[in-house]
């Protein structure tokens, strides 16, 4: 029987295929990118960009911009707007901001809050003494200790010359101002908390009397809103003061009231206008129109930077009448009048010491 010629190939191939198998490649391990890797591959990538654009004559980004003199242009102007202890007064911001988020702190029977009244003190300082250039007359006419009532002239559309006044007394006299506000002041979001968390409190007989009773300087503006909310034509010409409420309450208590007289606050916001209907529907007492505002829109709340003067007069002392003579209307319309005619004759004098109002 003849052979077949492909039995040979046959059998080769068999023996091939059933020869040996080979073994897979081995599949390279991964190795868990670790920080360091990362920023190890994110620093020579920068350091190859840098190199392709050194190569290719492209300059840096920061070439030709004078870093180090934008720098020091920066600590000069802190230093000019916030004194050259504007490091330590930054410290001290986030010191007690680390001290009230512990709640290490505490408020007396008003709401007063020390701590924040220090810290906005120090914040109003540069518009006071840069902006406003405050000049502070008849400081010792405060007494140093023990209470007093403040009694100041009213102006300004938006009443900044409470807080000037406020800082002008713990700057240059070392006490706490606790200001008798209206009402509305402590119905509004935000401006209700800061105000009882500075030390203020309602403009009512009650409350006067137990601040000054207790030693306190408490501060009162009697014109209230027909004082800030007068036309700039009627710029420094007192308005009603009341009924006399204050001069009873300083009676009661026995304290000297401190005429202030303050110049300046008229011109930050010029009065041209009113819108009395738009007013009544937001619950305002007026809606002012000033030159700059609504016209520049935010830009106009920025107040005019005038000439201010604050001037403490000689104490009016109340403790040679009875605590009882608080009930006698005639008594309290006299003492009530002398303090207005001594604000207003003060405001005249200044406002010729001062001259312009800008320069």
């Amino acid at each position: 029987m003849p052979t077949s010629k492909t039995a040979p190939a046959k059998k080769a191939a068999a023996k091939k295929a059933t020869g040996p198998a080979r073994s897979a490649p081995e599949k390279p391990r991964l190795r868990a990118v670790t920080d360091e890797d990362a920023a190890a591959a994110a620093a020579a990538a920068a350091e190859e960009a840098a190199s392709r654009t050194r190569t290719a004559g492209a300059a840096p980004l920061s070439a030709g911009i004078p870093i180090d003199e934008i720098l020091v242009a920066v600590v000069q102007a802190a230093q000019r707007i916030l004194g050259t202890d504007w490091e330590s007064r930054i410290a001290t911001l986030l010191a007690t901001i680390r001290k009230r988020m512990n709640g290490d702190y505490e408020v007396d029977e008003f709401g007063f809050d020390p701590q924040i009244t220090e810290v906005l003190i120090a914040a109003v300082e540069p518009l006071a003494e840069k902006w406003f250039r405050l000049e502070v007359r008849g400081i010792e006419n405060i007494p140093a200790e023990g209470g007093a009532l403040l009694v100041a002239n009213h102006s300004g559309t938006v009443p900044l010359d409470g807080m000037i006044t406020g800082y002008a007394v713990k700057k240059y006299a070392g006490r706490n101002l606790r200001p008798l506000g209206a009402d509305l002041v402590f119905s509004l979001p935000f401006v209700g908390q800061v105000a009882r968390k500075v030390g203020a409190t309602l403009a009512c007989t009650e409350d006067a009397e137990r601040l000054l009773a207790t030693g306190e300087l408490a501060g009162v503006w009697p014109e209230g809103f027909k004082g800030i909310g007068k036309p700039f034509a009627e710029r420094y010409k007192l308005q009603r003061f009341g009924r006399g409420g204050f001069v009873s309450s300083a009676m009661r208590a026995q304290v000297p009231i401190v005429p202030v007289s303050i110049v300046g606050a008229e011109e930050i916001y010029p009065l041209v206008g009113n819108v009395p209907s738009l007013a009544r529907l937001l619950g305002l007492p007026y809606l002012p129109i000033t030159p700059f505002f609504p016209l520049l829109g935010p830009l106009g709340l920025i107040p005019l930077p005038s000439k201010w003067i604050i001037e403490f007069g000689e104490p009016i002392r109340t403790d040679a009448y009875d605590p009882e003579s608080a009930d006698d209307p005639m008594l309290l319309f006299n003492v009530t009048d002398q303090v207005r005619e001594t604000i207003q004759q003060t405001l005249y004098g200044l406002l010729v010491d001062r001259g312009n109002a800008f320069f």
